[in-house]
């Protein structure tokens, strides 16, 4: 059987028909050899995702990204259509999780599975939307307190640099100069102070040496000193000095015990008032002496003998030729 040319010409285009319809859906996610399910995910916010962009289960590719639009509901929420060629089941409340791929961008979508009682996911379900924090959001959290401190330190820094301005004022300047200038003057007699010491030390070397050699010999003295007294007999000091204490304390006891002159005097009431009593007619005696000598001192120049008296001062009749001097206490 002989084809005709019009065959073959319809031929080829039947296939190429067949060969653009398959590469258009190939190119959009589709596989026509293959029985695919189609899943929906709605996003408020889709950052980067693309059409054919990978669609994993554990890191596995089971699927690609279908379509991306934008619902028509009043919103800007995303439906994201998901072609998944595996036949692994999953309950139809498994997340549809958008993550990043790589650290300089682009997105894809991984379906975290849930077995539960739900039931299984079918072609045509809706799965739970879900995002990743990736890299940037990372760093982006960490970096937006960081932010707020720098900020903050920034203010501060403002504050600080003005708060310097208003006080280095052109007086402060000028004070703040002389001052400099006066501890330059200060360090400089400082130095000259230091190399006259340096002169003075030099010039008296050898005072110096002959200073510090007899507190040389100063301090062997008294280590010979010290050794003497270690080899001295302390011991026997220290112990005639205890029993010197030990008397006195003797001593002392008996005196507060009224034993001895000393302690009678001390202790002794009956004592101390037979002192008390002779001191008092002694006073008086010498009291009376005073007032009337004649009673106890008498003189004659002729030999008379001196005339008594009695206790009233009156005198008596006698007569004698000697002198004589009487007292109460004489014969």
């Amino acid at each position: 059987m002989k084809i005709t040319q019009e065959v073959k010409v319809a031929i080829l285009v039947i296939a190429g028909i067949i060969f653009f319809i398959f590469g258009f859906n190939f190119l959009k996610g589709e596989n026509l050899f293959s029985s695919s399910r189609t899943f929906y995910v709605v996003y408020d916010n889709v950052e980067g995702l693309t059409p054919s962009t990978p669609v994993t289960i554990s890191g596995l590719n089971v699927g690609k990204v279908k379509d991306i639009k934008l619902l028509e509901d009043g919103t800007t929420n995303l439906l994201v259509t998901l072609v998944v060629d595996n036949d692994y089941t999953f309950s139809k409340n498994s997340k549809a999780e958008l993550y990043d791929t790589s650290l300089i961008g682009g997105k894809a979508i991984a379906i975290i599975p849930v077995f539960d009682n739900a039931g299984l996911a079918k072609d045509q379900d809706y799965l739970v939307a879900g995002r990743k924090s990736g890299l940037t959001d990372i760093v982006g959290e960490k970096l937006a307190p960081l932010q707020e401190k720098i900020e903050s330190l920034t203010h501060n820094a403002d504050s600080l640099l003005l708060n310097v301005n208003s006080i280095f004022d052109e007086d402060t300047k000028a004070s703040l100069k002389h001052a400099i200038a006066s501890l330059d003057q200060t360090m400089s007699s400082f130095k000259s102070t230091s190399n006259s010491l340096n002169g003075i030390l030099v010039d008296n070397k050898d005072n110096i040496k002959s200073t510090l050699s007899n507190l040389n010999n100063a301090s062997s003295h008294i280590s010979e000193l010290t050794d003497s007294l270690a080899a001295s007999n302390i011991s026997g000091v220290v112990v005639k000095l205890e029993h010197t204490l030990n008397t006195f304390n003797g001593v002392l006891a008996d005196v507060n015990s009224g034993k001895g002159s000393i302690g009678k005097l001390l202790k002794d009431d009956q004592l101390y008032n037979n002192i008390e009593g002779a001191s008092l007619q002694l006073e008086q005696l010498l009291q009376d002496m005073k007032l009337n000598p004649k009673r106890y001192v008498h003189f004659s120049l002729f030999g008379k003998r001196p005339g008594k008296f009695d206790a009233e001062e009156n005198q008596v009749e006698d007569n004698g030729l000697n002198v004589d001097v009487q007292s109460p206490t004489t014969n």
